[in-house]
């Protein structure tokens, strides 16, 4: 079986040295030791230009060299992207171009002659401009999330090729559920990768998974040791994303879905795809968002001789950055300092421009005041936890109500707790000890109905061991209500 694992390494173009020199120590390094070593792992990653520019600038040039080595042995291939991870369907087609262009830019400089074929966009973020724009751009393929595949999780045939519609340009789709038992550690060993696999084992398909690299060792310590343990299992065969064409021929067209690898199908079917980024009802979101169309429109002005326009055109760029929206979402995710930090950065790249009129400088104040005074309040008056704790009860309906609560399948509520608690006792003698707490924490949330669908991890390997045909008619119930409210990350909005 033909298995591609894509890997996402990711870190905001000013991120502190301490910081970065910790996620290059905990994560970087071993993920990429391990693949030196491992001489039948082959994968594809996406190292976004600023970050190679970072671990340049503080001093982990062994990680780039290596990079470049492993790329000439064939052993890895680096996708394009957009150079400071900007969610792309959020800018304009003048923008996309030039934040892919210079990633490309970026990467030869540090690969060599080096083009990449494939593309990832920031978050998996997609709309139909962003195919027509990477095909125009001379790139081969696009790994999305499956949800991009018809608008909802399950569609995927991975034993053909897709390609957008009209063209011979190739779309791969991320398997939701294999990447998270991943990423989640509820998959830690050989044998517990081939029971999530039992499936996919019957067929002849291909797989592709794909996950954040900084999740091995830096957001899971201990988790880097596993990727490879996981990886080194003789039933597959690890390829690159590039190389699944030269074993699957048949095609067939598609019009993916608008959507990132968060995305649920309840977010698509109410045209919300890019909430954390941009919520019609988050009046930050609203002021960040006319903040940097101010700014952009002032640097667009600009006189392209003037000698300030390549640095203030960087900071613009820089300014585009995803991060600063999504931490300002607080559906769950909030950050005052990088809310801060964002709007900084647009206030900064204003102030950079020469000539620029003081009422456009006013109304650039007045944009980072009212962002940062709106946050503060909202912090300290609990708004951001009744928001968070709002979202979280969107996504709650207890297992325990749809069992218990229903004639004839008080069985089913039983037959999960014994087997969960079976499955605990089993995975805590392996030393499996995040499935033991996976099983745990499944338990409680079960028998005090707590559970906000995160038990579905569990529930996928479950499945497998309960021959009990009410048992599956209630998983299949349950999961239809879930896959329409859950997105595609583990630790995601609501999650």
């Amino acid at each position: 079986m033909k298995w591609a694992n894509f890997l996402h390494f990711y870190q905001p173009a000013d991120q502190q040295p301490d910081i970065l020199e910790a996620i290059v120590t905990q994560s970087y390094r071993p993920i990429i030791e391990g693949i030196k070593k491992n001489k039948n792992v082959h994968l594809t990653i996406n190292i976004n230009g600023a970050l190679f520019e970072l671990l340049n600038k503080f001093g982990h040039k062994d990680i780039i060299e290596d990079l470049k080595n492993l790329v000439k042995e064939g052993r890895i291939e680096i996708t394009g992207s957009a150079k400071y991870h900007p969610l792309l369907p959020l800018l304009s087609e003048e923008e996309i171009e030039r934040q892919i262009t210079l990633n490309t830019e970026t990467l030869k400089k540090f690969l060599g002659d080096y083009t990449p074929n494939g593309f990832f966009s920031p978050e998996m973020a997609y709309d139909d401009r962003i195919g027509k724009i990477i095909e125009k751009l001379g790139f081969k393929w696009l790994i999305l999330d499956e949800i991009s595949c018809g608008g909802e999780v399950g569609g995927v045939d991975y034993n053909q090729i897709y390609k957008l519609k009209d063209t011979d340009f190739k779309v791969f789709f991320r398997n939701r559920r294999l990447s998270n038992l991943i990423m989640s550690a509820v998959v830690r060993s050989r044998d517990t990768l081939l029971e999530a696999m039992q499936d996919e084992l019957k067929s002849d398909d291909y797989i592709v998974t794909a996950m954040d690299a900084e999740t091995f060792g830096h957001h899971r310590p201990g988790l880097e040791k596993m990727l490879f343990e996981v990886f080194d299992t003789p039933e597959f065969e690890l390829v690159k994303i590039s190389d699944i064409s030269k074993f699957y021929k048949e095609k067939k067209e598609i019009s993916p879905a608008k959507a990132t690898w968060a995305s649920s199908k309840e977010d698509i079917d109410n045209g919300i795809q890019f909430l954390s980024w941009n919520d019609p009802e988050n009046m930050i979101h609203g002021w960040q968002w006319k903040f940097t169309k101010l700014v952009l429109n002032e640097v667009y002005s600009m006189n392209k001789n003037n000698e300030r326009y390549e640095l203030v055109r960087e900071k613009m760029d820089k300014a585009l950055a995803s991060d600063h929206f999504w931490w300002a979402s607080a559906k769950p995710w909030w950050s005052l300092e990088m809310i801060e930090d964002g709007s900084f950065n647009l206030l900064d790249t204003l102030r950079h421009i020469p000539d620029v009129k003081l009422e456009i400088l006013s109304e650039g104040r007045d944009y980072y005041e009212k962002i940062i005074t709106t946050a503060f309040n909202w912090q300290r008056t609990g708004k951001i936890r009744m928001m968070m704790q709002s979202q979280r009860d969107i996504l709650r309906i207890p297992f325990k109500d749809r069992t218990l609560g229903r004639p004839g399948a008080e069985n089913v509520y039983y037959a999960f707790l014994a087997m969960m608690e079976k499955l605990k006792k089993e995975a805590a003698k392996r030393g499996e000890y995040e499935q033991a707490i996976l099983w745990r924490d499944a338990i409680y949330k079960l028998k005090h109905k707590l559970d906000i669908y995160d038990t579905m991890n569990a529930i996928d390997l479950v499945r497998v061991k309960i021959p009990h045909e009410e048992v599956e008619k209630t998983i299949i119930e349950y999961e239809e209500k879930y896959r329409r409210m859950r997105g595609g990350q583990p630790e995601q909005r609501g999650g």
